[in-house]
């Protein structure tokens, strides 16, 4: 009689456990909290707050540069009638307003 080896239950388990085990931090790495995924959208919703970042503080400047032509230190007179017609519709007595 010939006799078969065959491999040992236990190291086919073994190998069975090492690649689940693999296949598993694989996977954690590609799409979990700290995946590879997980990265590539923070970086894409980091760079869309940095635009917008940069749009708000273009916004605050020219809001901060019309704030200071109308203060007390610095009038500008030209900006100060534009804002009194548009505002308050105020026009001079030697014009004509046509609707």
């Amino acid at each position: 009689m010939t006799r078969v080896n065959r491999a040992p239950m236990g190291v086919l388990l073994y190998f069975a456990g090492t690649l689940m085990l693999g296949l598993y931090f694989t996977f954690a790495a590609v799409q979990g909290d700290y995946g590879v995924f997980k990265r590539a959208e923070i970086d894409a919703e980091a760079r869309a707050l940095t635009e917008e970042l940069a749009l708000v503080q273009a916004d605050v400047a020219r809001l901060e540069n019309l704030t200071r032509r109308l203060s007390d230190t610095y009038l500008d007179l030209d900006l100060l009638d534009e804002r009194a017609r548009d505002v308050l519709g105020m026009v001079r007595a030697d014009e004509i307003v046509i609707r």
